[in-house]
């Protein structure tokens, strides 16, 4: 059975919902036939990479107040805590994923790309690391496994793997995503937004047993 996540680094929900879906297969009886592949998605295509604080930008980009926003990060920030995931609040800018998930697309090409996603997610939140800038990406990428030259190499083509994060995004839009994180199991059911484990682990039961005949 495969299970496709379309997430953005840049997202808490994503961040969280990981976590919780992690969880909910680990309940799962058949848990060892089940292939997870992360699929690229981003929640600002247009975005430029910055010094902006992300509590500012997108609280002027749903209009809301910087005190909503900061609700808003503090509610991500204790539902992150509750599966024992760091979240920090007021140092993360606002950028753009693009570059990040094409390296992840090639991580996924060497078998690393939970581990990447896993990194860059803790980066990101429980760190407060830009995960925009070139030196981190490559430190993160190391650190998953990868080699470091030929991740620069990746990162230095702006063609490299570029095509892999575009087919992605359109197949979530063929598939009626317009936000993440969403989950794909079987091509068959979808889950979307931040779930419970136990809800991940019923979707998945439903999924299994719904599976076509071999």
């Amino acid at each position: 059975m495969r299970v496709e996540i379309w997430a953005d680094i840049a997202c808490p929900w994503c961040y969280v919902a990981k976590a919780r879906f992690d969880q909910g297969l680990a309940a799962f009886a058949h848990r060892e036939h089940v292939e997870v592949v992360h699929r690229s998605f981003e929640l600002n295509p247009k975005a430029e990479n910055g010094t902006v604080p992300i509590i500012d930008a997108v609280a002027a980009q749903y209009g809301r107040t910087r005190e909503q926003q900061v609700a808003r990060e503090e509610q991500a920030a204790a539902m992150a805590r509750g599966v024992g995931l760091g979240f920090r609040i007021g140092g993360r800018v606002f950028g753009n994923t693009f570059d990040i998930h094409r390296l992840i697309h090639f991580a996924k090409a060497h078998g690393r790309q939970t581990e990447l996603m896993d990194l860059a997610f803790q980066a990101n939140f429980a760190e407060e690391r830009s995960v925009y800038d070139r030196e981190t990406q490559i430190s993160l990428a190391v650190e998953a496994g990868l080699d470091e030259a030929e991740a620069r190499k990746v990162l230095d083509d702006p063609d490299a793997f570029a095509a892999e994060v575009r087919a992605d995004e359109r197949l979530a839009a063929d598939l009626g995503a317009t936000g993440v994180p969403f989950f794909v199991l079987n091509r068959r059911y979808g889950v979307s937004g931040v779930q419970s484990a136990e809800a991940f682990t019923r979707a998945l039961d439903q999924a299994w047993a719904d599976r076509p005949a071999a």
